[in-house]
């Protein structure tokens, strides 16, 4: 783990690649099992005690509240457990930064990609506040939008659910670079304050383009409220994914957008 018998910058990459790549894999792979796990069981199985025999038709409970409120609990724990730590372990910062030296470009950890491309094409009250947010609250109140039909454990809902998150993902496919490369080379209304021009207009726009997915997988798909929701989450899921992805590969120095493998 140290690279060698004393501390030095292969240590540093070791740890940083844990950091950025192994664990955040490792923890969306996992969450990714579990919560699979819990829709195929439609709840949660409540566990039998000690020395009873298994229940071919055990107690099921729903994940909200049950699951849900336990893993917020730890979560706080774990939080604090780790503010804690960093208020009493003694961690100095080192030597300040050399401006010099900096990286070109200077891009975030790959699962912050998406938002730092989002900066590049909104205002950065808009990409760094508004857009997460609302996205955390949607998120949130997902669960208690309730549902016309029993969907626990049934991936897609259904056929015509299956139909539109395709529909969905091939929306966010192309429409997603399009708006990329006309933002790269397109001004946009330059007599409008930024706040306008690259926050107020673009998120409105892409706030009508989402109406218009759920609305419109309803009308010509005759998909149900609940495979609407899906498709606009497969559709702003698909869109973020290909954000990351031209962040990652996609963005030269200064951040220009280029093909992997070229100068400029």
């Amino acid at each position: 783990m140290r690279a060698g018998p004393e501390l030095r910058r292969a240590t540093l990459i070791i740890f940083y690649a844990l950091h950025t790549t192994l664990a955040p894999v490792a923890l969306f792979v996992l969450m990714g099992f579990h919560f699979f796990r819990v829709r195929k069981a439609r709840g949660v199985v409540v566990p039998r005690g000690e020395g009873e025999a298994p229940d071919p038709n055990p107690e099921r409970v729903l994940a909200a509240p049950h699951l849900l409120l336990r893993e917020a609990a730890v979560a706080l724990i774990l939080i604090a457990a780790v503010l804690v730590t960093a208020a009493l372990a003694a961690a100095p910062l080192g030597e300040a930064a050399n401006p010099g030296m900096s990286p070109n470009p200077a891009k975030a950890p790959w699962y912050f990609m998406g938002l730092q491309e989002l900066l590049l094409h909104f205002h950065p009250v808009v990409a760094v506040v508004v857009i997460p947010v609302a996205a955390a609250m949607a998120l949130a109140l997902l669960p208690y939008v309730g549902t016309e039909e029993e969907i626990g454990g049934v991936w897609f809902i259904s056929a015509v659910g299956r139909r539109a998150a395709v529909w969905a993902a091939l929306t966010a496919v192309v429409l997603t670079p399009a708006w990329i490369l006309l933002d790269e080379f397109v001004v946009w209304l330059p007599m409008l304050p930024p706040l306008v021009s690259e926050g107020v207009i673009p998120a409105a726009i892409g706030t009508g383009l989402l109406l218009g997915v759920f609305r419109g997988v309803r009308r010509f798909l005759g998909a149900s409220r609940s495979e609407a929701l899906q498709s606009v989450f497969v559709v702003t899921l698909v869109a973020f994914l290909i954000l990351t992805a031209t962040g990652v590969w996609f963005r030269g120095p200064g951040m220009a957008l280029m093909l992997p493998g070229t100068s400029g």
